[in-house]
């Protein structure tokens, strides 16, 4: 049918027989499942079958189930949540068939978590796609965090200043649970119609942020230094050890090196994606960074790289997080 927007799924909506639901954002997954249970209930759909497929699941007697018709030919709701989101081959076959042949006066809602392209392009997923409404809970990144914490503080019934807009998402990046809950603290604290201050935040939000190295690492590629630098602050500040820090960047700059001379070779990124491991942002930005940063300067960051692992290692002497966090800017600038 149709990919939709996760945020504009509504209770109210006429239900379809088939949603899948998949993504990173895990607040967005359980919130769509929410709203779905609750058009549901309010459209009669009061039967609710839940299975979860494990290891030991038998997906035979999921699809007896679908096929089977209550004794009154009962509304019903059918999860089915695949928590690795690895059906395997029976259960590639089972939702294949669940697809193809969608059982009557039945609404089925298919719980993934963030699954990888080659996941999205199995037979079993784009039968699925094709016959149901898909609803992907997509990460909402530094850049989209402030209009999404503002749209949902206006459903709030609340205004924010634009200064305390910044400090709220600065406050609560990566951390899309935490942004909620802030937000649900500040509507209790606050009557509708209120504009929150940056003293109202400085007070009510608290900070929450969680960096990781994956954010770090599309911010360095993109060469966006303001970013790259306040990452590399907040992870220090969060007391990350720089050990798997280091390592992680190490493996990305080695990455690079080898996507230069594929280049060099005349390959295509597409050529090397799996070799590379270019999954997801990395397909976009690993390119772009060997656009920008020279195999002499990717070869120099990598040996900072080794000097930095003695100095953590006790080999040497200096300032491991300090050189760690000059050598990654150095890579953003």
């Amino acid at each position: 049918m149709a990919v939709q927007n996760i945020e504009h799924i509504s209770a109210a909506d006429k239900l379809q027989p088939l949603y899948v639901i998949h993504g990173e954002e895990d607040l967005l997954r359980v919130e769509a499942l929410d709203k779905l249970r609750a058009a549901a209930k309010q459209q009669g759909y009061l039967n609710r079958e839940v299975y979860t497929a494990d290891n030991a699941f038998d997906w035979n007697e999921m699809l007896a189930s679908a096929n089977s018709m209550g004794l009154f030919a009962d509304l019903k709701l059918m999860e089915i949540h695949i928590p690795n989101g690895k059906p395997g081959k029976n259960g590639g076959e089972a939702l294949l068939s669940l697809a193809e042949n969608l059982p009557d006066d039945t609404v089925t809602v298919v719980m993934l978590p963030k699954l990888e392209k080659a996941q999205t392009q199995a037979k079993w997923f784009a039968a699925m796609a094709r016959q149901g409404v898909v609803l992907e809970a997509k990460a909402v990144s530094g850049n989209a965090l402030p209009a999404w914490i503002k749209g949902r503080l206006k459903n709030a019934g609340l205004d924010i200043e634009a200064d305390a807009l910044t400090l709220f998402a600065e406050r609560v990046e990566g951390n899309l649970l935490a942004a909620k809950q802030e937000i649900d603290k500040l509507a209790l604290l606050h009557p509708s119609g209120s504009i929150i201050s940056v003293a109202d935040a400085e007070l009510a939000v608290a900070n929450v942020a969680r960096f990781d190295v994956f954010q770090l690492a599309s911010a360095w590629m993109k060469g966006d230094a303001v970013r790259t630098l306040h990452l590399l602050e907040g992870l220090e500040a969060e007391g990350e050890e720089p050990v798997l820090l280091l390592w992680a960047v190490a493996e990305d700059i080695r990455t690079l090196i080898r996507l230069a001379a594929a280049f060099k070779q005349g390959q295509s990124v597409q050529s090397v994606r799996n070799s590379l491991r270019l999954w997801g942002d990395k397909q976009t930005l690993a390119p772009l960074a060997v656009k920008r940063l020279s195999v002499s300067r990717l070869i120099g960051a990598l040996q900072e790289c080794a000097r930095i692992d003695r100095m953590i290692k006790g080999a040497e002497d200096g300032d491991a997080w300090a050189a760690f966090r000059q050598m990654v800017y150095g890579l953003a600038v």
